[in-house]
């Protein structure tokens, strides 16, 4: 196939408004927020939330830090009894807004492997997220997790 010249490539619009820079912090932002719950660190992973943030999925919606945390803690507990280790796989994140808020939408997906080691795709998501700096760090003032075929 012949490459097109520079000036007759075609052109689309891009959905990011944010930055390069801010684009770069928010993906690591994700990469280490979706560690510390795969990790099974829940009360590290609630702190990335706003102190009154909402995680809302299915419908129902948890809110403030101490709330988002014992929900978390109750899930990664329930999955660590039954040997079940759980990865989260963000991707194709589109980030919009400015420097110190912006709505970032990504796809997730949920694999999950059992003690006899073989993984199971769980789970497709679309996660939207409103994300604010506080102190200089992203954190999540809303989080929206619709499920694929449930939501």
């Amino acid at each position: 196939m012949d490459a097109l010249p520079a000036d007759d490539a075609p052109t689309t619009e891009s959905a990011d408004s944010a930055d390069p820079g801010i684009y770069l912090q928010v993906q690591r932002f994700y990469a280490r927020q979706m560690q510390l719950l795969d990790d099974g660190r829940a009360e590290d992973w609630a702190r990335t939330f706003v102190h009154d943030g909402v995680f809302a999925v299915g419908g129902e919606a948890v809110r403030g830090v101490a709330d988002i945390a014992r929900a978390a803690r109750r899930t990664t507990d329930r999955f660590a009894a039954e040997g079940i280790t759980r990865r989260h796989w963000i991707g194709m994140l589109t980030v919009d807004g400015k420097p110190d808020e912006v709505t970032a939408r990504s796809y997730a997906v949920v694999l999950e492997t059992p003690p006899d080691g073989d993984p199971v795709f769980r789970r497709s998501t679309v996660c939207t997220d409103i994300l604010v700096r506080e102190a200089g760090e992203w954190r999540v003032r809303h989080r929206t997790v619709t499920r694929d075929g449930l939501d």
